[in-house]
């Protein structure tokens, strides 16, 4: 993740609409499939500057690997001391030795994320889980996808295909920010086409402008509103993928 995103994500994690819209739909998912379990033995892959770790413990002392030291540096200023240098396809943790590992919007990052999976079985205790989120549809990449340096899209189908070929179940996977989607794919679809036709001279992406006060709450209350929907279905399309996994 180059500078700009970097500093756009610490500077609105806490208060632009797709974060907290995220946050609450995932951790909804996870106290769902997770709530009778504490103490675990947690690791956030690509955990940034600790967006995630402070929700985290809810489920055990986290840690977090993050290969930028800017970004675990300031991780450690926030009051989270066990965060660590690593690479998510070179994972340095002992076999089964996990219950849980997250990875939010970290594979698309990844050269080789069929070796990051892989590694994330091995550390995981048999039973254990793995949850991941990701961006969805390779024909929506766009100049957000690279400035932020994601190698790639998914479909919901073929990350559960691959999942299950090192040896995961799924649990929960389902498409997200999927009722603001309607309103997204035209949007995401315009920009494409404007920046063909002239390309943007400085690098932006979809978090360079927050939306006024009223209309960062609307959209992060829509995004929200998943949560309890999700308790009982599983979306068919949306802007991202989420996957809560066992290890068989």
């Amino acid at each position: 993740m180059d500078d700009l995103a970097s500093a756009q994500f610490l500077e609105l994690e806490r208060v632009h609409w797709w974060f907290e819209g995220r946050r609450r739909v995932f951790f909804a998912l996870l106290r769902r499939h997770l709530e009778a379990r504490g103490g675990l033995k947690i690791l956030d892959v690509g955990c940034g500057v600790g967006g995630m770790l402070e929700e985290l413990r809810a489920f055990g002392e986290p840690a977090g690997l993050e290969i930028s030291l800017p970004m675990l540096r300031l991780a450690r200023e926030r009051g989270f001391p066990r965060v660590f240098r690593g690479s998510a396809q070179e994972l340095c943790v002992a076999d089964r030795s996990l219950d849980l590992i997250t990875a939010f919007d970290c594979l698309e990052h990844l050269d080789d994320d069929d070796r990051a999976l892989s590694g994330f079985h091995r550390a995981l205790k048999h039973g254990g889980h793995l949850f991941l989120s990701v961006p969805a549809f390779q024909f929506l990449y766009a100049q957000n996808d690279r400035v932020a340096q994601h190698k790639r899209r998914y479909r919901r189908s073929h990350l559960v295909q691959k999942l299950r070929s090192r040896g995961f179940e799924p649990v929960k996977a389902t498409y997200v920010n999927a009722l603001l989607f309607p309103a997204i794919l035209p949007a995401v679809l315009f920009l494409k086409l404007r920046q063909i036709i002239a390309p943007p001279r400085s690098p932006e992406t979809n978090l360079s402008y927050l939306p006024p006060r009223w209309i960062n709450a609307v959209l992060a209350r829509i995004f929200g509103l998943e949560a309890p929907l999700l308790r009982t279905m599983n979306f068919p399309a949306g802007h991202s993928i989420a996957i809560l996994a066992r290890k068989a």
